[in-house]
């Protein structure tokens, strides 16, 4: 089998997000379990904000490309009022009037990190609703990190208890899905 290939999607474009921090340490314990890891940077492809009467902009057909290299999707988003960013909705939005084959192809992970207790419980939520919806397979050991300035060392890495236990289970189970895909 070839070495899994997983993508990095964060929903934050902030330089010092947390959901930022979280992408990297969870990258560095994919690299650490043998996989191949890439980060997609929504930055990088301009999408106008979602309406059906403006034409389906060229940036979208690129990024669907791009999502369709990979076995596996991890998205990292912050919580905003309780929901998912706009940029993730908005680039759902986008993405799914392409067609949904980079939803049912790979194999997506959810994760999410906050300042407060709660981690993103409510958006991995609606990330996962409207994931299943579009016909993706999403695992169902998500990473939630509250309590974001305890939550990491000086270096990144993640370093709470139950947060990395999570991270760790939702590894295992992508490596064996995908796996189990590719049999």
């Amino acid at each position: 089998m070839t070495t899994p290939k997983i993508g990095f999607i964060c929903a934050s474009l902030r330089k010092d997000s947390i959901n930022k921090c979280l992408e990297n340490a969870l990258r560095q314990r994919f690299k650490a379990a043998g996989v191949s890891t890439s980060i997609i940077d929504l930055a990088e492809y301009e999408l106008p904000l979602f309406h059906g009467d403006i034409e389906l902009p060229a940036t979208v057909k690129n990024l669907v490309m791009t999502l369709l290299e990979f076995d596996g999707l991890v998205i990292v988003s912050p919580e905003y009022n309780g929901g998912l960013p706009p940029l993730l909705k908005n680039t759902i939005d986008w993405t799914s009037t392409f067609g949904t084959q980079h939803f049912t192809q790979p194999v997506y992970g959810i994760a999410s990190c906050t300042p407060g207790a709660m981690s993103g419980i409510m958006c991995m939520r609606q990330i996962n609703y409207i994931l299943m919806r579009l016909g993706a397979e999403v695992l169902p050991v998500q990473v939630g990190v509250g309590n974001a300035a305890v939550a990491f060392d000086e270096d990144g890495h993640l370093v709470e208890g139950r947060s990395l236990d999570l991270a760790d289970k939702m590894i295992a189970a992508m490596i064996k899905r995908i796996e189990q895909k590719s049999a």
